[in-house]
């Protein structure tokens, strides 16, 4: 099947709450292209240069989320675009987004990562540190981020019921959350192997690669 057929075939597939991130890094902007023409307009990139540069040459009503791990020295290179970060996981990085929102002159819209997997690799937040970052003063005094919800990688395993598991957990943590902040909205979890078992348990943004554009480059 073509990336268009693909792109269809799934958007066919999922609720009208959830919303669906093309993962299209390490992807010619060719490729990128026939997903646009087939209608999608989110992509999800995880280098902060190639991200820059196909925004650079794409059409401008595209809207660009960074889904990797995010370095703080690279924060000030996507600032004047990118739509949403959804990798956050320290107080440090909040920080240096909200200052370089600020030069940007725009607020920029962040997921907090969890973590939920029993991998170690995981980047990600607990619970109590959570808690902690929403409630600390310095985050208080952020004008320049808006933290939107929450994402989440469950472990790689062919095991449904751990995924289930994992993801059920967040889904709690999310709507413990949401109760007390008005603008968690995002609940960002499921890729190609797992995003139907994601929704059934709650999610409402799926980062899909591989059954877009194929296997990786």
């Amino acid at each position: 099947m073509s990336i268009a057929e693909n792109i269809l075939s799934i958007q066919s597939t999922l609720p009208a709450q959830v919303t669906l991130v093309a993962v299209s890094k390490t992807k010619p902007i060719a490729a990128l292209m026939e997903a646009y023409d087939a209608g999608q307009r989110i992509f999800g990139e995880n280098k902060i240069q190639e991200m820059a540069e196909k925004c650079e040459a794409m059409p401008k009503d595209i809207q660009w989320h960074m889904i990797g791990h995010v370095q703080t020295n690279k924060v000030k290179f996507m600032a004047p675009f990118v739509n949403l970060i959804h990798g956050v996981d320290s107080l440090k990085l909040v920080q240096e987004i909200n200052k370089q929102a600020v030069k940007a002159d725009r607020v920029i819209d962040c997921l907090l990562q969890i973590h939920i997997a029993e991998e170690e690799t995981k980047f990600g937040l607990d619970e109590q540190e959570l808690t902690s970052l929403l409630s600390s003063s310095e985050f208080k005094e952020m004008r320049n981020i808006r933290i939107v919800g929450l994402m989440g990688m469950a472990t790689f395993t062919d095991n449904k019921n751990q995924i289930k598991k994992e993801f059920t957990h967040l889904k709690s943590i999310f709507d413990s959350f949401a109760v007390h902040n008005s603008q968690f909205t995002v609940l960002s979890m499921g890729m190609s192997g797992d995003y139907q078992l994601a929704i059934e348990c709650g999610s409402t943004m799926v980062r899909i690669g591989s059954s877009i554009f194929g296997g990786r480059n």
